[in-house]
């Protein structure tokens, strides 16, 4: 499953952890539209600061984590803002506590 591949790798385990208080692990996201309806969004760039790594291995991350289920993501103009898809973290929680 591809959703454990996107959580064998440390940071992307702690993009998650971050992702799941928001308010707390960043900063204001400054270009979110205030009407937004992307609540708990968090730019690109934001996750890429706080890491510490470059853009591209980060935008790569994200977009594996999205492809597993992990993230969702939404764009305003020239930012994408992601969070975490909570249904799937929920699902995978289930799956791990009746199946494995």
């Amino acid at each position: 499953m591809i959703i454990f591949k996107a959580l064998s790798n440390d940071t992307r385990v702690q993009i998650l952890k971050w992702l799941k208080n928001p308010d707390e692990n960043f900063g204001p996201q400054l270009y979110l539209p205030p009407d937004a309806d992307f609540k708990g969004g968090i730019c690109v760039g934001s996750i890429q600061e706080k890491t510490g790594l470059a853009q591209s291995v980060i935008s790569s991350y994200l977009m594996l984590m999205k492809k597993a289920g992990l993230l969702e993501s939404k764009r305003y103009g020239q930012w994408t803002y992601y969070r975490r898809n909570e249904e799937t973290i929920r699902k995978l929680a289930d799956y791990i506590e009746n199946e494995v």
